[in-house]
């Protein structure tokens, strides 16, 4: 069965020119709902971990998979969307994908186990997954000229709103109901996208012929290399990376695979992912800026919450309203940033936007032990309206850049970028936390001598006061009292760690800032016609 025998079986959907502005965005807009609830599932969970573990009778070790699992099904399934949607047509897979997404979402309010449950988010993440990359190419089908600078200022925000609001929707939802309505919530969305998808998108038809002479060999190296790696970057910083037999075993495949992917990828006549699209100057350096934009989006989302738990020992709804700000900043971002995309280079407001996100993080850097959300409210204000700024130019640039055959496979590949950044941002703000903090720990004891009359009397205050608590034994005071000594190096040690992560981020982001202009300016293209896409 060829293309043009499959479209003649009914009739040829509409070339977008031909559509109305209310047709186009109710399309648009019901897609969006998908990608967004795709993503916030995401970060949904990282709040309430305890809550579900409690739930569950899961350890702390278990309970990372909750998060992991989801994390490598929906990176493994996000570059095969392309692919898939040729073969489906965008609105079935669309389709396909809420109506799993939603099913999985009530099966993980059910778990009845930690088991059941990492079986059940390692689903919701392969069947959800292709919402995120389809919604992308939507965009770009429907909308051109000053439409599209709109469309991508949604989709670009979105893309960085969810993963930040998911911390703050969790935590709420799990202090007032329970940790099962994480899931629940999905469902009436779910069931609506399930619905609408089908009876507003119709972008292209199916393509059965596609499954014959596919690449499943690089589909399958592909698979192997992403779950490894990802396995590895997630797991790694919690089992001493080397040092533990799984991660081993896992980074070797992964070295082997990853290769043998690539080599797969640039022979095949037909691959599963469009990686020569990296050689189009914008595409590659806007996947490079993806990548970097990840590692800022989701390290941040992941040590902001992290510092409020485990140096302030806040809740996981103070955790969310702590963070919340960076959300409504950026909602406030996106009306200022459509309003200057139309008359200022794209490029240059990117340029802004990295700077503003890296000072938004330099900002965290003199860091305290005390720091609520009153003293994160203005680096969050300016990281929450930076990543506005960062993240649509590089969509708009990055993927109006393609001709629009290429689109589709290429935009998996951009979004995998993104979930790779975040990846290893986190792994690599896992090790931080692991090592820094034992070089800062060392650091401070050292001054911690008889020389420091300071720290001396503050050691001799605690051990009066306990060994008056302790009915006058000496020794259980100064046991007390070494404890709580140990306890405030630790804290110490600790905030200044967070400082160096933010400032590594940082640095990484003002370097993205001098590569931003280097990319050409993209006048968007006329609407394509539904054969064309």
């Amino acid at each position: 069965m060829t293309m043009s025998a499959t479209a003649s079986a009914g009739a040829a959907p509409l070339p977008p020119a031909e559509l109305s502005l209310r047709a186009k965005a109710l399309a648009f807009g019901a897609m969006a709902i998908g990608f967004f609830i795709a993503l916030l599932d995401i970060q949904i969970v990282s709040a309430s971990l305890q809550d579900i573990g409690g739930g569950l009778s899961a350890s702390p070790d278990e309970l990372s998979w909750v998060q992991t699992s989801y994390l490598i099904a929906e990176i493994v399934v996000i570059p095969l969307s392309g692919w898939l949607s040729r073969v489906m047509s965008t609105r079935w897979l669309f389709c396909v994908s809420a109506v799993g997404f939603t099913a999985t979402s009530l099966l993980c309010g059910w778990a009845w186990d930690i088991e059941s449950m990492i079986a059940f988010r390692a689903l919701q993440g392969f069947l959800g997954g292709s919402m995120i990359p389809t919604a992308f190419t939507s965009a770009f089908f429907y909308f051109t000229g000053q439409q599209r600078v709109v469309a991508a200022a949604i989709i670009g925000g979105l893309s960085s709103l969810a993963p930040t609001l998911g911390p703050t929707i969790g935590g709420w939802i799990t202090e007032h109901y329970s940790w099962h309505w994480l899931f629940f919530i999905n469902l009436a969305p779910g069931a609506f996208i399930a619905v609408a998808v089908p009876l507003l998108v119709k972008i292209d038809k199916p393509d059965l012929s596609l499954l014959k002479g596919a690449d499943y060999a690089g589909m399958a190296l592909m698979a192997i290399f992403l779950g490894t790696l990802e396995y590895t970057l997630e797991e790694g910083p919690r089992w001493d990376w080397f040092g533990d037999e799984t991660i081993r075993a896992t980074a070797a495949i992964a070295a082997v695979s990853g290769p043998l992917f690539l080599w797969r990828s640039l022979t095949f006549a037909r691959p599963v992912v469009d990686l020569r699209a990296l050689l189009i100057r914008n595409f590659g350096l806007g996947s490079l800026l993806s990548f970097v934009t990840g590692i800022g989006i989701f390290a941040t989302i992941y040590l902001t919450p992290l510092f409020l738990a485990r140096v302030r020992g806040f809740s996981a709804e103070e955790i969310g309203w702590a963070v919340f700000s960076t959300g409504c900043f950026q909602v406030a971002a996106i009306p200022v940033y459509t309003m200057l995309a139309r008359r200022i280079d794209l490029r240059w407001l990117m340029v802004f936007g990295l700077l503003c996100f890296g000072f938004g993080l330099w900002s965290f850097t003199p860091i305290t032990h005390d720091w609520g959300w009153r003293e994160l409210l203005l680096p969050q204000a300016f990281r929450g309206f930076a990543q506005q700024f960062s993240v649509a130019p590089i969509v708009t640039l990055a993927l109006g850049s393609l001709p629009p055959e290429r689109l589709k496979l290429a935009s998996g590949l951009f979004n995998l970028m993104r979930n790779l950044g975040g990846a290893i941002g986190i792994a690599g703000c896992g090790t931080i936390l692991n090592d820094r903090t034992n070089l800062h720990f060392a650091r401070i004891a050292e001054t911690l001598n008889a020389s420091n009359t300071a720290a001396m009397a503050a050691l001799q205050t605690l051990t009066d006061r306990y060994t008056t608590a302790f009915s006058g034994d000496v020794s259980l005071g100064q046991t007390a009292a070494y404890k709580q000594l140990w306890n405030l190096v630790y804290r110490e040690a600790l905030t200044q760690t967070f400082a160096d992560a933010f400032l590594l981020i940082a640095l990484a982001l003002f370097a993205m800032a001098l590569l931003a202009p280097l990319m050409h300016a993209v006048t968007p293209p006329k609407a394509p016609s539904a054969d064309a896409h």
